[in-house]
């Protein structure tokens, strides 16, 4: 019998399979048929169909399911039979079976899992895959708190990433993600959700939280990182400088930190690419300084002018007072994070 999207296995349990689950088929009759014996839906000594019915029932190979009944008979939870067929075996508590004792709990908890998902509007594909790759991470680096960076653009978030994973130390791994990408990128969007904390500019924080929702989603303040403050140190307490963002909102931040790490500086002006009359301040200044995102600039500047990036790094300091904490312990509720002012 054929389902559109779904295909059902008639048995004394009944088992649907979704090809549209970024999970494979083999992955899904292996995992149902576990499931349905750890839970007790499939009692020791049930029968199972046999390799052609349920190869022709679901539409896969029958060099699949006889692979799938390989691995559950390796595990000890089925038996075969010459002449009968396969069954769930009486012996099925060893092995991955042994699971059957907690099985009405993990039954329960998946439940809530459902539940949850429904309630924060995931339908089934999008949990499945969510789970699978919280599986398959958890499988390929092992058990270790995730956290996900996400930025504006890939080359600077790529920094800022590597940068806290030193800050965190191997208790933790960091992958980096832009704005764009999980807006854009199905699988991103589910290794971020997967992550068990999101980290984020605190003025994108909101904007970010609301891509990922039931996702812990906090911000840490971002300082010049330790070669932009040498290349700050170093500029005449003479030149004129210009100070150029992508973004407007981010100019009193720039101009805020280059005062800071700068102060001999007299004569700081802060302006944005759409600036009007922008190549005359960059040909004013005896500097400039451009925001990642703004690298266009440079196009404008002539003659042998100072000229170089303001890359950011996470602040130390508020990555331990933020972040540490709750590396070690994850299952707290998150601290209010901080807005930008």
């Amino acid at each position: 019998m054929r389902i559109t999207g779904l295909e059902r296995l008639r048995g004394d349990m009944e088992f649907f399979v979704d090809r549209t689950l970024p999970v494979g088929l083999r992955t899904q009759l292996q995992g149902l048929i576990e499931y349905g014996i750890a839970c007790g839906e499939l009692m020791p000594g049930a029968a199972l169909p046999s390799v052609r019915e349920l190869s022709e029932t679901v539409g896969v190979a029958p060099m699949t399911v006889s692979q799938v009944y390989t691995d559950l008979k390796r595990a000890g939870l089925i038996e075969t039979r010459p002449g009968a067929g396969s069954f769930v075996s009486h012996s099925g508590s060893t092995s991955r079976g042994a699971m059957r004792q907690g099985g009405a709990k993990l039954h329960h908890q998946i439940n809530d899992l459902v539940d949850a998902g429904e309630a924060m509007g995931l339908g089934a594909s999008e949990l499945v895959a969510l789970v699978h790759a919280s599986a398959v991470y958890r499988e390929r680096v092992g058990r270790r708190f995730r956290i996900a960076l996400v930025g504006l653009f890939p080359a600077a978030t790529a920094s800022y990433a590597r940068r806290l994973g030193e800050q965190v130390g191997r208790a933790a791994t960091v992958e980096p993600m832009t704005v764009a990408e999980i807006e854009r990128d199905a699988e991103k969007l589910m290794r971020a959700k997967a992550a068990d904390l999101v980290v984020t500019f605190a003025n994108r924080r909101r904007e970010v939280a609301a891509l990922v929702p039931g996702t812990r989603v906090a911000a840490v303040s971002f300082i010049p990182s330790e070669e932009t403050r040498r290349a700050l140190a170093s500029l005449d307490s003479n030149h004129r400088i210009a100070a150029v963002s992508r973004f407007a909102d981010f100019l009193p931040i720039m101009t805020a930190g280059v005062r800071r790490f700068a102060p001999h500086l007299e004569t700081v002006r802060g302006v944005t690419i759409e600036t009007e009359g922008l190549d005359d301040i960059v040909a004013w200044a005896d500097a400039v300084i451009y925001a990642t995102g703004a690298e266009s600039v440079v196009a404008h500047v002539s003659g042998d002018k100072t000229v170089f990036e303001y890359r950011h790094a996470p602040d130390a300091a508020d990555v331990e007072r933020e972040i540490i904490p709750l590396i070690g312990r994850s299952a707290e509720p998150i601290q209010e994070d901080k807005e930008a002012s």
